[in-house]
Formats: structure tokens, C-alpha cells, sequence
């Protein structure tokens, strides 16, 4: 089933079940392990990393991140990508919606407008190069799909290679949850028509820029090159059409895992490796020659290895981005009132995401015709701890005290209780007695 999909988990040179084969096109032609004609283009493979089971616990934070920044082997992306994302338990408890989306007749200005955008998504891809392909009408489905799931936003065309990269790792009702999930809870307003969330990360972007490689911000000033004449392209894309598809893996499951952040560290690093020294500046006198020097950065440089090392060495923190996305959106509200009115809450990372859900599961138990949460977070009530008992310390406040010289009764042979002891029986040694 996952070859019929498309999706090249294996080793050799050639996929079963491609457009290739099912169209009549010669199958002498090689494709490497990802699927692509060519492959020689697309420089080393994939390092597998640690291996990563696919039932381990979100909570486990830390190692969720170490193993995402190792690398997830191909063959356990399908279920990998869902889980962190929280796509499969949207599935879950949504099930048969996706086919009921599919079946819908949807709008037909959306349908014409993503009828035109298919065939440019991974075109040398043998999962759609046929028009009559499953790859090419199964894309076109899951966005037609999406566009009767949020009719207010519509299609937007950096989600056609988002969904056709889903499309090449896992079944179509799995990438479409994903695709919801990036579009509502890691990017936020980035496909709605105005595309606020995008300007503003822009503006955020430039203000890390310059903290992190200030030459290169000034360069980008002084030239007016602004953010989004390269930033929108990197972030709406998921750097899917900028990258080596063996890089751009390795950045999905940082992504997955980490949220957008990952989006802004990538940024940083390649504006650095493009711009970063006065070397890489001599030739840039213009607009046109910076963008060129921008997207055309060494290969050897990108190599996923190395260039994601220095990707989770940026130090650019979810903290660091609300921060700045607060001074910015107060500066933009001043040009433009009602700037950022439809702009909905990020969530940080995967954990955020699995813990906004057990919540949702714990206040309405058995949504989505589900019978219930497999857990629910319980209810934790701390109680006082025990009062020691002490001996009260008499008030003294008020008090006078007479300072005297008393024998004690102790000391006395032959005292009984409340009797004065006589002055021939007293103790020669007399001790100091404060009463009041």
C-alpha cells in the first residue's frame, strides 16, 4: 500500500507501482531512493541517525528533539510526521471526514485555479509526472479537499508543494491532517488571503538578522532588499523548493519536532553562508545581485550534516520570536490599524500540540465520536502538610517581667507541692527565676 502511494522507503534504484510504469514510459529510467529522475542532483543521502520506534511518548520532550535532529529514517516517516504534528489523533477522531471532503463537489474557481498549479509540483518526481497519475490526482483531491474544509481561506499556492511532499511520504487522508495542522498550528494566517503572519515573521526575521549577522542586515539595508522579496518564498514552502531534498528531510523533522523556529534558524544560516563576510559582499552591488547570491549558495554547503548543525547552533529561541513579534506587531498596527486581527495562536512545538489536545480530550471526553481519551490528566491536589506541634511561646506583649532570686523546688528534699519551703531548708546557692 505505501509503494502504491508512492511512497520510496526502499533502498534500490526504481519505485514499483510509478507513474512511470502505469503510463508506459521506458522504466530504464532511474529514479533514486526519493523518488526523483536524476538523482544525482540531489547530493548524498539521508543519514538514518538513531533509530526511533514509532510509539514513543511526546512527553519525552528532550529525546524527541535529539532523535528529530538525528534524522527519522525514511520508513518511519509516515507515522512519525503525523504523531508529532497531531495529526493522527485529529484522524482519530475525525473519521470518514476526509472522504466526505473529497466527495464534495467544492468551488469551481478554487478547482481551476489548483488545476493549473499541479503539474508544477516536483515535476521530475515519477510520483507526478502523468496528469492521469495517482500522484497528480490524489494532490489535486487533498486541496480541493482543504478548500471545502476552510472555506474562508481558500487555496493558496505554497501549499501545492507542501501537500505533494506529504503526499510522497504517507497516504492521502494522513498528509491532509497534516497539512491542517501546519496551516492552523505551526503557521497560522500564513494561507489566509492577507497573509499578515507572513509580513509580520518577515519583520521579525530582519530584527534577528541583525542581532545575528549584523553585515548582513546592513547590506540587505542598504540595498533595499526586503524581507519578503526572499523570506516569503523560503517560509511559505517549508524551503522545499530552495533546499536539497535530502536537507529539506532533515528541516521537516526538525519542524515537526521544534515548530517554527527551525523555520527562522534555517533563514539565519543561509543569509550568513550567503552574505556573511565582505568576501561574499564584493560582488553584491544590487538588488538583483544579492537575490542571485542568496539562491545560489555553494551545494557543498547545504549538505544536511553539516548545515543542520549550524541550524540547531542558531541560537534563536520561541521566546525570542514572541518577543519580537510583539515590538513589530505594535509598530505595524501604527501604519495599519487593524493589522493582525486574524492572527491566531502559534503553538511552539509538538509537545504544545499534544498537550493542547489531551486538554481538549479531558474538558470534552469522547469527541469526534470517539469513546474517549486514552488518558486523561488528572486532577492534582496538594495537601498541607501536618502541623508540627510546638509548644506555644506565651505572649509577652504588655507584660511586665520581675527579675527575682528563687530556689528551685526541685532542689528541696522533703517539698511538697504548692508548700513555700522554709529558709533553714533552702540551698545556699541560689539560681536567677524570670516570672511574671
Amino acid at each position: 500500500k505505501a509503494q502504491a502511494m508512492g511512497c520510496c522507503h526502499h533502498e534500490d534504484s526504481s519505485s514499483l507501482g510509478s507513474d512511470s510504469e502505469l503510463n508506459g514510459v521506458p522504466p530504464y529510467r532511474q529514479t533514486d531512493r526519493y523518488g526523483f529522475i536524476g538523482g544525482s542532483i540531489l547530493g548524498p543521502g539521508l543519514s538514518l541517525g538513531w533509530a526511533l520506534g514509532v510509539s514513543w511518548p511526546l512527553r519525552a520532550l528532550f529525546w524527541v528533539k535529539v532523535l528529530c535532529r538525528k534524522g527519522i529514517p525514511s520508513s518511519l516517516r509516515a507515522r512519525c510526521w503525523p504523531l508529532l504534528c497531531g495529526a493522527q489523533a485529529i484522524m482519530d477522531r475525525n473519521q470518514g471526514k476526509y472522504q466526505e471532503l473529497e466527495e464534495a463537489p467544492g468551488t469551481q474557481q478554487w478547482l481551476e485555479t489548483i488545476e493549473k498549479d499541479i503539474h508544477r509540483q516536483f515535476p521530475f518526481h515519477e510520483m507526478f509526472l502523468s496528469p492521469e497519475g495517482h500522484g497528480q490526482r490524489g494532490l489535486l483531491q487533498l486541496l480541493k479537499a482543504y478548500t471545502v474544509y476552510r472555506p474562508q481561506e481558500g487555496y493558496c499556492q505554497a501549499q501545492g508543494p507542501i501537500a505533494a511532499m506529504l503526499l510522497m511520504h504517507m497516504p492521502a487522508e494522513q498528509a491532509f491532517w497534516c497539512l491542517v495542522q501546519i496551516s492552523e498550528r505551526y503557521l497560522p494566517g500564513y494561507y489566509s488571503p492577507e497573509m499578515e503572519a507572513v509580513l509580520l515573521d518577515g519583520e521579525v526575521f530582519m530584527a534577528l538578522l541583525r542581532r545575528v549577522c549584523h553585515r548582513a542586515y546592513k547590506h540587505l539595508q542598504k540595498h533595499n532588499v526586503g524581507p519578503m522579496l526572499f523570506v516569503t518564498e523560503w517560509f511559505l514552502c517549508l524551503f522545499c523548493r530552495t533546499l536539497p531534498f535530502p536537507t529539506v528531510l532533515r528541516i521537516w523533522d526538525a519542524f515537526f519536532s521544534e515548530g517554527v523556529k527551525v523555520l527562522f534558524r534555517v533563514g539565519l544560516v543561509l543569509v550568513r553562508l550567503a552574505l556573511g563576510s565582505g568576501e561574499k559582499l564584493r560582488d553584491c552591488v544590487g538588488v538583483v545581485e544579492t537575490l542571485e547570491k542568496l539562491r545560489n549558495i555553494p551545494p557543498e554547503q547545504l549538505q544536511e550534516d553539516a548545515f543542520m548543525a549550524e541550524v540547531h547552533d542558531m541560537a534563536v529561541s520561541h521566546r525570542d520570536l514572541e518577543r519580537h513579534c510583539q515590538v513589530k506587531l505594535k509598530k505595524l498596527r501604527k501604519d495599519w490599524p487593524n493589522f493582525g486581527q486574524r492572527l491566531g495562536q502559534r503553538l511552539p512545538n509538538a509537545k504544545a500540540i499534544f498537550d493542547e489536545q489531551q486538554l481538549e480530550e479531558a474538558r470534552c471526553p469522547g469527541k469526534g465520536g470517539q469513546t474517549g481519551s486514552p488518558f486523561l490528566i488528572p486532577e492534582i491536589v496538594v495537601d498541607p502538610p501536618p502541623r508540627e506541634q510546638r509548644r506555644k511561646k506565651p505572649d509577652t506583649r504588655g507584660k511586665t517581667f520581675h527579675m527575682g532570686q528563687r530556689p528551685t523546688s526541685s532542689l528541696v528534699q522533703g517539698h511538697e507541692e504548692g508548700e513555700e519551703p522554709s529558709h533553714a531548708r533552702r540551698k545556699s546557692t541560689p539560681y536567677l527565676e524570670t516570672y511574671f
